[in-house]
């Protein structure tokens, strides 16, 4: 996604994949959460409102840390788990790219056995 001055909840909430209660609930727990609000109320936040939903994220959900361990483990070394955040991220696209190389390689290969195929048919046709 580009990156803008502000986003939306809905943004927010779809980038992570959860709803938006559960980001507004983070906010309570999160000192490091603080999205500013329009006239309406409406929350925006920051590119690093949405770096600090992501190290969040990492640890709530990817880890399985309790809320209160999280905020404590943010407060302690949050620089480490940054960068253990953006490796995670950086290995999770690798292996993404990887797993779209082994498909095209896959249907590579079954198109040269399809050919193969065809190619003997054609010559034992052509013996009668």
């Amino acid at each position: 996604m580009a990156k803008k001055l502000f986003y939306s909840m809905g943004e927010v909430s779809e980038m992570f994949d959860v709803n938006a209660s559960l980001i507004r609930f983070w906010e309570t727990k999160f000192d490091i959460l603080r999205p500013q609000k329009n006239k309406k109320g409406n929350r925006l936040f920051s590119p690093a409102d949405v770096e600090n939903l992501k190290l969040i994220y990492h640890l709530v959900k990817e880890r399985g840390m309790t809320l209160d361990g999280a905020a404590r483990c943010l407060k302690q070394n949050k620089g480490t788990i940054s960068r253990d955040a953006e490796l995670l991220e950086r290995l999770q696209r690798v292996r993404a790219l990887l797993e779209e190389v082994r498909a095209e390689l896959k249907e590579s290969a079954e198109d040269r056995n399809k050919m193969s195929a065809e190619c003997a048919f054609a010559n034992g046709a052509s013996e009668l």
